[in-house]
Parts: C-alpha cells; structure tokens; sequence
C-alpha cells in the first residue's frame, strides 16, 4: 500500500466521469434531510476495521463507551478495545444526510453524544462536517464513494471514505475563501489531526481517511 502526504497545491478538479459544476458545498441532489440508516445498509464490526499502514499517533486517555441502549440490535466491540462501523453506498441515494446520519449513530454509541460541554459538542460537530466533506469530494470528483468506515480507539474518531477515483484529493493552496473550489480538503486539514490517502497497487481506486480527537 501506498500513503501520500502532504499532498501537491491545488484542487486537481473532478476526475474523468465524475460529477462536475457543484460547489463542494453540497452534492445536487442528495437533500437536507437526514433519513436512517438500515441494518441492511451498515455492519457493526469489533476490532476488525481496516487498518492504515501508517496510523497516526493517537492521545492517550480512556477508551470510549460501547454502544448505548438506543442502538437496539448493534453489535458492541467488547473490553473497550477498537471500535468500527461500516456504511456501504450500493444503490444509495442521499449519500452526504446518509453519512452523517450513520455517523451520529456512532457517536452516540460512542459516548460523544449527547455533550455535556461546549468542547464535546464542538467535537462532534467536527467530526459531522469532515465526514460530509469526504464523501461530497468523492461524490464531485470521483463518481461517488463506495464505503463509510468510523472507527474510535483511545478518543481518536478514524473516518475513512472509499472511491475508485484515481484523482488526488487537495487543498487549494493558498486557501482564497471567495475561490470556488478547493474548500472541502481545506476544512479537513484544519480540523483534523491528521488525514491522507491510501492505495492498493492494483486495485482500482483509493481511501482517503481523516482523524479528530475528542477534547482534552
């Protein structure tokens, strides 16, 4: 596998058959409103999610509560380890309210929802924004994303978007704020702790993943 970053300046723009002339706002067509995800639509895994071949250091602290009694049905990860869920976008329209929904889902099984501060709830809205952004980039720019993955271990939210774009996601550089264009990878450099891009020689496509921490 392959890990890149920093990446090259600029935004490369939609990539040969993606969707072109949105702002990465928002994707056309996928609504405001946030409908639920379906048991057949997302898996709950343990200690199985994907691992990066360069993981990023990760602040120590205590692990993240399981799954909360409001998630009826869904699998715990156990002991306090590494938690993941995984969202599939076959066939899926709404793609952006989808993920923000399944990721609401997680953070709430999670303990980062419901907040008791202002910090925790800035957190979490963190956490919404950047997970809207990967999947609108791969929707403008990579004919849509394939995968959702959210993972939590020591108060680190891993999020990890799939496609099979062979473009490279980047920020415009410098940042213009009246640009179009460019402002979806900046919002997730500044957010973030750390976020990149990985691929697998031969398959056709790639993951772009990001984390945030939970507040001291």
């Amino acid at each position: 596998m392959s890990t890149t970053r920093p990446y090259s300046p600029g935004d490369r723009g939609p990539e040969p058959g993606g969707a072109s002339g949105a702002s990465e706002g928002g994707v056309p067509g996928t609504g405001e409103s946030e409908g639920g995800v379906s048991a057949g639509q997302a898996a709950v895994i343990g200690a199985s999610a994907p691992s990066s071949p360069t993981p990023s250091s990760a602040p120590s602290g205590p692990a993240p509560s399981g799954p909360s009694p409001a998630e009826a049905g869904a699998a715990g990860a156990g002991d306090g380890g590494r938690q993941g869920r995984r969202l599939s976008f076959d066939d899926q329209s709404g793609v952006v309210p989808l993920a923000r929904d399944f990721t609401r889902q997680a953070l709430y099984a999670w303990g980062w929802l419901p907040s008791a501060t202002a910090d925790q709830r800035a957190a979490a809205e963190d956490v919404l924004l950047v997970v809207s952004e990967l999947v609108t980039n791969a929707c403008l720019h990579a004919e849509g994303p394939d995968e959702l993955w959210i993972t939590c271990e020591k108060k680190v939210i891993r999020l990890e978007v799939s496609d099979r774009g062979t473009g490279q996601p980047a920020p415009r550089t410098p940042h213009r704020a009246g640009r179009p264009g460019g402002h979806g990878m900046f919002i997730v450099q500044r957010l973030c702790l750390d976020w990149g891009v990985v691929r697998t020689p031969g398959v056709a496509g790639k993951r772009v993943w990001a984390e945030l921490g939970a507040p001291a």
